[in-house]
């Protein structure tokens, strides 16, 4: 009897461990298909993140011979054959007589993972890391940046460097950073935020830092840039990688699967009965934007207001540029101490290049703004984002393009709870009237960079009031607030408000760390230039 039950788990576990890096519709195809198009879960991420108790093979031989009985019950099966993905934070009660601050450090070991290998969906992590909280119940990519800010804050090292190792294990098992440690997100990243990571990780451990991780980095960004070097003018686009008309490579988001995404299944198929665009490219429109992180957004669609007319992978986007120069900037650097000076050369080439390409095509002179550039139609996209405060982040742009930004910002994004994420008010969570923590928090180093510190403490304190005044209301910290009324509970997207929240909780206790600052124009200014020197960037300036 015992030799049976050793020999059932090991079976089981035989096929569990050639099965879980695939993905829940492949796994089981015709179940997958049935249990998201008939909406068994209010949430169609909830059975891409359930846990089989059994051996995908048995579930699928299961569903096979009972799927066709008079009295099958689909949910009755799922509940049968898998476990629900649990909540940890769900029972969590806050206690708002309580300081912010010590709000924040009771839910870091709520929101903190341990690494565990369940047979999920969930790709297995060597080491503890941060998630969001609520559905989002796995690590995700640039949102763990932010969540690092507040663990540096509180001295929680050990656990930024575990992150840092968990996304470099991602790197090298999956050749990127996914959009999440989760299989159904293994053909798209977000964000490039990993050379930001290791240069919080640098002021904790030092230059060693650069050379340890660099070869990772080197990967990452050959991810991005693949087939770069193959594109011409009768083959403009590969990938992420874009040939603009004057020969010069930017990029854009993309994912390579053209199907709905497993975890807003039904989400997609509605909205492709909707559009006139056919099927498969809407659906990798759809994923490129959330390869983005700004999922979803008026930047995407070419109406500037419905969804059915997304069309992300014509959009070259200004903040994921940005991001990519700071990445050749941080080779360059690592390099250098590598003493490869002419391989450094090489990497600040191709910074500088980038640099000027985008200058060219993302700034317009029109609107004396940085917006998307739309490589089909050859023109800037229409809407006004908070990603024109990225360059500015990256010390990029010349005195008087930052001073136009900032009087925009000031003029039309500076909200009573800070700023707006884009000037269209549409549903869409990434538009106004909603305002996010790390578009926050580039936008005031952003303004620092340039000398606009009035601005930057005003969006700085407005933001601190609004967190604080919803935590004594609500007893949570939200994945997103509405800026304009502060009575009003931010909306829009496929899924409802979600608390926690990691990169909330990393952004407040930053901005909260760097005190009050003095009241003197030069106490200002002193402030914000310790601020700006923390956070530029390791290699030297283009």
């Amino acid at each position: 009897m015992v030799f049976l039950f050793l020999g059932s788990v090991l079976f089981l576990f035989s096929y569990l461990a050639q099965e879980e890096q695939l993905k829940p519709q492949e796994q089981y195809p015709e179940l997958f298909k049935a249990v998201q198009s008939q909406g068994i879960f209010p949430d169609s991420k909830t059975f891409p993140d359930c846990i089989p108790v059994l051996a995908p093979a048995l579930i699928r031989e299961a569903y096979n011979s009972e799927k066709d009985k008079p009295d099958f019950d689909l949910k009755a099966f799922v509940l049968q054959n898998f476990k629900l993905p649990a909540t940890p934070a769900a029972n969590f009660t806050s206690d708002t007589s309580l300081p912010v601050t010590e709000h924040i450090n009771k839910l870091w070991p709520l929101l903190t993972r341990q690494a565990i290998n369940d047979f999920s969906s969930r790709i297995h992590l060597p080491n503890p890391y941060l998630v969001p909280g609520g559905r989002f119940r796995e690590i995700y990519y640039w949102d763990s940046y932010f969540g690092m800010l507040g663990l540096q804050v509180n001295g929680d090292y050990q656990l930024i460097e575990e992150m840092v190792d968990n996304f470099t294990f991602l790197i090298e098992s999956v050749g990127h950073i996914p959009n999440g440690n989760r299989s159904y997100y293994t053909t798209r990243s977000q964000p490039p935020f990993y050379a930001l990571m290791l240069q919080t990780l640098s002021e904790i451990k030092g230059e060693e830092v650069w050379l340890k991780y660099g070869p990772a980095l080197k990967k990452e960004y050959h991810f991005w840039m693949d087939g770069s070097n193959n594109l011409s003018e009768e083959k403009p686009t590969y990938r992420r990688s874009v040939r603009m008309p004057d020969g010069c490579i930017l990029n854009r988001y993309w994912d390579d699967c053209p199907d709905p995404r497993p975890e807003s299944y039904i989400e997609d198929v509605h909205l492709a009965r909707l559009s006139d665009q056919r099927p498969e490219d809407l659906y990798r429109h759809i994923r490129a934007a959330a390869e983005s992180g700004w999922d979803f957004s008026s930047r995407w669609f070419a109406d500037s207001q419905t969804m059915k007319t997304i069309h992300t992978t014509d959009i070259i986007p200004v903040d994921l540029n940005a991001l990519l120069y700071n990445v050749e900037m941080t080779l360059a650097h690592i390099v250098q101490l590598e003493n490869n000076p002419e391989q450094a050369e090489h990497y600040k080439d191709l910074a500088h290049k980038r640099k000027k390409t985008l200058l060219r095509y993302c700034w317009s002179t029109k609107e004396n703004f940085f917006m998307d550039y739309d490589m089909v139609q050859r023109h800037n996209t229409p809407t006004f984002s908070l990603a024109a405060c990225f360059p500015l982040y990256f010390n990029m742009v010349l005195p008087k393009q930052a001073n136009c930004v900032a009087e925009k910002l000031e003029k039309d994004f500076f909200k009573p709870g800070g700023l707006i994420t884009t000037l269209n008010h549409t549903p869409e969570q990434w538009d106004a009237p909603n305002a996010w923590a790390p578009l926050q928090y580039i936008s005031i180093v952003a303004l620092r960079n340039y000398g606009y510190h009035e601005l930057a403490e005003k969006i700085k304190n407005n933001w601190i009031q609004l967190n604080i005044e919803v935590f004594k209301a609500t007893g949570k910290l939200v994945e997103k607030y509405n800026v304009e009324n502060s009575e009003a509970e931010a909306g829009g997207g496929e899924y409802p408000l979600q608390d926690g929240f990691g990169w909330t909780n990393g952004v407040l206790l930053k901005l909260l760390s760097e005190g009050k600052e003095e009241t003197t124009e030069q106490g200002k200014k002193d402030a914000s230039e310790g601020a700006t020197a923390q956070e530029s960037v390791p290699a030297s300036p283009a």
